[in-house]
């Protein structure tokens, strides 16, 4: 087994540097078929006319969703048949979360127009991006994120379309500069709402709880606004194809809109953008022109490209595609050949060094455990899509990789008298630690079960942050065979989203703090993320555990 380590990483370290010492490209015979694939999967975005349904105010509630709520005043046409040189600033309700692009129009009331009116829109996903300052801006990202736009109308009657697409539920119109001369109302206005989303999943049991039929609609909700020409992470933020997300949105695709093409699409966008050492970026932009967004590594995404391939696989018998990108997916294993010691244990400290580690958002979460835990998965998920294309001699060192490594971190990070998992470099107790080993499948059934129910009794331990842990936590629940806490845990936490008005749901989302930011900013997180849309994957997956 050293002698394969040794050569493992000889093997890679030697056409890497070939590669950087001649400028070559590891993929240079395929990437520019990778990329026609991509284009010609592209798919057609419908576009549905949506208009507004009600008036509404936005009211201080300690009981609601960061302490604010909208409450319906008056029917839309009562703005249609008012003065808005009287009325000044509305608050429109569109009643759903859409995405598109976004017009008004005016019309003269009295007189002639002899001068321009300024108009400021605010585009909110939640009821409390209406009414919090967004200046002076101190969050982590860009503040033109925020969807807030001056409009000016030169001459009326006239209709204004809104340059950028936005996504929304409610739009504050503000009259900031007033023509003196003459009159006029806001007589329409509409958005054109787009998504490649197109199928209409199959009905629930009938059988199915409430709650989770709500749980399954707003995430069918959020997974639509998400599917655009790429899976994006964000219709209103970031607007891209993330790697992260897009295993998890074509989980819940499999499982609902079954449009394959889409993922087909973001698998050989993401292929065709690869490094020219071979490695993946972890998100890519589409425009002006397809490119990658810069030293964006993520060393646990990279894995999931492999894992989405398998699946799509799976769903669909595309063979072809399959066999066409597995050199991406045996590439990306070099990564943790890198690290790999004799003993079976990895270099997370020079790993850390060189890539972004994610796993979530969390301040404070020590990533050790984990990182042992996704390599192990990473490493099974690959030989089992090696077996499907017949391709098993290609990585015949695998399945003794995983022995020796989980032998390795069960000497090292399991402790038989908590029946957790910390690590050496830190004894933090964490969700993350105890479902990657899960999912790494390194403990027993029975000696996982009684990790995941000590989280709920142990001090101090380091909880998820967002809904993208969240999902795997749900996912070792299940593998653990630990049904009915799975369900419980899905109503307690997506459930409590939608106790708290959620119509897509958020990228972060934590019940003890709902201002929590990555961005030191909440009105500039996404509230309609991709990671977010994965109890439709359980809830169709399981229907013994979600739909009775």
């Amino acid at each position: 087994m050293k002698t394969t380590l040794k050569k493992l990483f000889l093997c890679g370290f030697l056409v890497n540097s070939l590669l950087a010492a001649y400028g070559q490209d590891f993929y240079a015979p395929q990437r520019a078929s990778w990329a026609e694939k991509a284009e010609q999967s592209i798919p057609r975005l419908t576009v549905t006319e949506k208009k507004p349904v009600a008036l509404v105010n936005i009211v201080k509630d300690e009981t609601a969703f960061q302490q604010y709520k909208a409450v319906q005043t008056a029917p839309i046409n009562k703005l249609y048949d008012s003065s808005f040189k009287e009325t000044k600033s509305v608050i429109v309700d569109f009643g759903e979360h859409i995405t598109g692009s976004f017009s008004f129009s005016t019309d003269l009331l009295r007189a002639e127009s002899d001068a321009p009116a300024r108009f400021k829109l605010t585009f909110g996903e939640v009821p409390s991006e209406l009414v919090t300052p967004f200046d002076p801006y101190q969050g982590g990202l860009s503040r033109a994120w925020l969807q807030d736009e001056v409009v000016t109308v030169m001459t009326m009657p006239a209709t204004m379309t809104i340059p950028r697409r936005v996504s929304f539920r409610y739009v504050k119109i503000e009259l900031i500069a007033t023509p003196p001369g003459y009159d006029f109302c806001i007589s329409g206005m509409k958005c054109d709402a787009v998504t490649s989303a197109v199928n209409t999943p199959e009905e629930l049991s009938a059988t199915t709880p409430q709650l989770f039929k709500d749980i399954d609609r707003v995430s069918l909700n959020t997974l639509k606004e998400c599917m655009q020409t790429v899976y994006e992470d964000g219709p209103k933020r970031d607007q891209r194809l993330w790697l992260g997300d897009l295993y998890l949105e074509a989980l819940a695709n499999n499982y609902s809109f079954k449009q394959y093409d889409l993922t087909k699409r973001c698998l050989y966008l993401l292929a065709s953008l690869s490094e020219h050492n071979g490695k993946l970026n972890a998100t890519v932009f589409e425009a002006p022109e397809p490119k990658p967004q810069a030293r964006q590594h993520l060393y646990d995404y990279s894995f999931l490209f492999g894992v989405t391939l398998k699946d799509y696989l799976l769903e669909t018998g595309d063979r072809e595609t399959a066999e066409d990108l597995w050199p991406v997916v045996k590439k990306q294993l070099e990564s943790a050949y890198k690290y790999l010691q004799d003993d079976g244990m990895m270099n997370y400290e020079q790993a850390s060094r060189e890539w972004w580690i994610f796993f979530d958002w969390k301040d404070g979460l020590h990533r050790e455990v984990a990182f042992h835990g996704v390599t192990i998965f990473a490493f099974r998920e690959a030989y089992e899509l090696a077996q499907l294309l017949n391709k098993e001699n290609e990585v015949s060192q695998l399945p003794g990789l995983i022995k020796k490594m989980k032998k390795a971190v069960r000497k090292h990070y399991y402790n038989p008298k908590t029946g957790l998992f910390t690590g050496i470099l830190n004894d933090q107790v964490s969700y993350a630690s105890q479902i990657w080993m899960v999912l790494g499948e390194v403990p027993t059934q029975k000696e996982a079960q009684r990790a995941l129910r000590a989280l709920k009794t142990t001090e101090n331990v380091c909880t998820p942050g967002a809904p993208y842990l969240f999902h795997y936590y749900i996912e070792a629940l299940i593998k653990s065979g630990l049904k009915e806490e799975a369900k419980k845990e899905m109503a307690e936490y997506w459930g409590g989203m939608i106790h708290k008005g959620a119509d897509t749901f958020w990228e972060v989302y934590d019940p003890r703090n709902e201002y929590l930011s990555p961005y030191n900013f909440y009105p500039v997180n996404s509230y309609c993320h991709a990671w977010s849309c994965t109890p439709t994957y359980f809830i169709r997956k399981y229907p013994e555990i979600f739909q009775k």
